[in-house]
This record gives structure tokens, sequence and C-alpha cells, in this order.
């Protein structure tokens, strides 16, 4: 769809402008509709995320400083997020080995198996929302590093 559409407006400053609304709109489309698969499963795009990044680790345990440094969303609140994993027994809490006054986490077999199947579901979901060839997707992502090389 159109942004003018999508947005139900023509008037932009000039075209970075509007590829950066553009840029935004499309992040937001693709979080709702992702987040309606994920529901499905009990996550939230952050649990989801920390599941991720605790499975490239498994079997080795994180501490929270870790997980956050690799979030997609930086203001995700880690903490928290965890301790929702944990209720729901998808990550495991424990004590470092190395230093007693840090908590480290690791992800459960159960966290593994939402993982996986939510995986599936996410995976068939975006393959049907991009439809890119791999040339255009290699320009998309060049594009959007170089915007990005300002992040701080």
């Amino acid at each position: 769809m159109k942004l003018e559409l999508a947005i139900k407006s023509n008037k932009f400053k000039n075209n970075n402008h509007k590829a950066a609304l553009n840029i935004l709109h499309t992040a937001w489309w693709l979080k709702s509709t992702t987040a309606k698969e994920l529901k499905e499963y009990g996550l939230t795009h952050e649990q989801y995320n920390v599941l991720r990044i605790l499975k490239g680790k498994h079997p080795d345990q994180m501490c929270v400083k870790d997980i956050a440094s690799r979030m997609i969303e930086k203001n995700s609140n880690v903490p928290r997020i965890i301790d929702r994993l944990v209720i729901k027994k998808l990550v495991k809490r424990a004590t470092s080995d190395i230093d007693k006054r840090e908590t480290v986490m690791n992800i459960t077999q159960a966290g593994i198996s939402i993982l996986e199947s939510s995986t599936v579901i996410l995976d068939k979901t975006m393959d049907s929302l991009i439809d890119l060839t791999e040339k255009e997707a290699t320009i998309l992502n060049e594009l959007l590093e170089k915007i990005r090389t300002k992040e701080l």
C-alpha cells in the first residue's frame, strides 16, 4: 500500500522525510502483524527476542546486561521480561559460578520448544509479507544500514 493511502496524506517536507515516515510505518506494520502470530504462543516481541538471544548462547548462560545489549528494542525492561519468562518456565535464573553477585539466565527446554514452533510461523509470515528478490533485499539492507551510520 502506498504511504499516502496508509496515512491519508501526501504532504511531505521532502523525499527524505517521506522515506523516514515510510520506514516507521512499515516497521509498525511488520511489528503489528507479527505480534498477532506471537500472541498465539503467549509471547511478546521482546520475550521472543530474549528467547532467541538465550538460544544463540545455549547451553551457556547470560547476564541481564549482555542480553540487554543485544536487544532490538534498546529501551526494553529486560529484568521484567525475564521475570515473565521465568514464570512461564521458559527461562531459568541462577547465580553465576564466577561472580556470586551476578544473576545469569539460561533458556529451558520448554523455551527452546516454544521458540522453535513460533519461529516456524514467524518465518512463514515474513516470507509471505516481504516479497523481494535477493537483489532487492540486499539493496534495501544496504540503504537501511546507510541510514543507520549515525546510530549511537
